[in-house]
């Protein structure tokens, strides 16, 4: 790729690995329109990626931005009970048609589409793929201005699959304070250098516990090292979400549209400039 490059393979006539990746890409549906793409990454379960794709789309949205989660992680998703969502998809002759919460944001996730919420979904790799670029073809998404990914953990089939299939413009890494993060990380981050996608920031969910009466921060899963893991990698902006009782009742009980918390400000403003 020339470094004079703007991504428009339409004015240029070279061939690389932009011009590669951007003939992969599925079409979007005819009836929709989403103009940016974030995907939310990390590179183990259980560090609260889907929480951190939520709050990033509650941030959006409340900027006046229109904003949307695609929910790729289809043998765990949690988006729908983290907006109190439960009422199943519906659909026309165009396409399927997302859920809206409370305040307008779209989503769309295979727990919407289960008979049950609580059946488990016991997919090969092909199948699980295929259905997030369903997601993407098949679903009219209305006048999105940010797409959020809420991606499963790791570096295999659906990642891939999102990297190559949708026209994502930069990732968001979430960790927690343990020390093996950083090699989670390096893996993270470099399955986005091979991709030539961009990271806009990295994300510490879990960083510290604030006592209630004193204000003194604990850091219960030992000392962040999120500074030195982001000068590292040339990560540009990082936040840190701590322990909040709070905020886990919130997702518990689908009113996560109403946290108060600036912790994750500076990401929301980095995955806006890119707009």
């Amino acid at each position: 790729m020339s470094e004079n490059c703007n991504h428009d393979c339409s004015s240029c006539s070279e061939s690389c690995t932009e011009r590669e990746k951007q003939s992969m890409i599925e079409k979007l549906n005819d009836m929709s329109i989403v103009r940016n793409v974030i995907a939310v990454v990390s590179g183990k379960g259980g560090v609260g990626k889907s929480l951190v794709t939520s709050l990033l789309a509650v941030n959006t949205q409340r900027s006046g931005m229109n904003a949307a989660i695609l929910d790729a992680d289809l043998t765990g998703p949690s988006i729908p009970k983290s907006f109190g969502l439960h009422e199943k998809l519906g659909g026309n002759e165009y396409g399927l048609l997302p859920a809206v919460t409370k305040t307008g944001i779209q989503v769309v996730s295979l727990n919407l589409l289960l008979e049950n919420e609580t059946d488990p979904v016991v997919w090969r790799g092909p199948l699980i793929a295929g259905t997030v670029k369903q997601f993407w073809t098949d679903v009219i998404w209305n006048d999105v201005d940010f797409m959020y990914v809420d991606m499963p953990p790791g570096t295999g089939d659906v990642p891939l699959t999102v990297f190559q299939s949708l026209p994502v413009k930069g990732i968001v890494v979430v960790t927690s304070p343990q020390e093996l993060v950083s090699m989670i990380v390096e893996k993270a981050v470099n399955m986005a250098k091979l991709m030539n996608i961009p990271v806009l920031g990295i994300v510490e969910n879990m960083s510290y516990f604030e006592c209630p009466d004193c204000g003194k921060r604990h850091s219960i899963f030992g000392e962040s090292h999120l500074e030195e893991i982001a000068a590292q990698y040339g990560i540009p902006t990082i936040a840190r979400i701590p322990i909040n009782p709070k905020l886990a009742t919130a997702c518990d009980k689908g009113m996560l549209e109403l946290f108060e918390g600036d912790w994750l400000d500076s990401v929301t403003e980095s995955i806006l400039k890119k707009g």
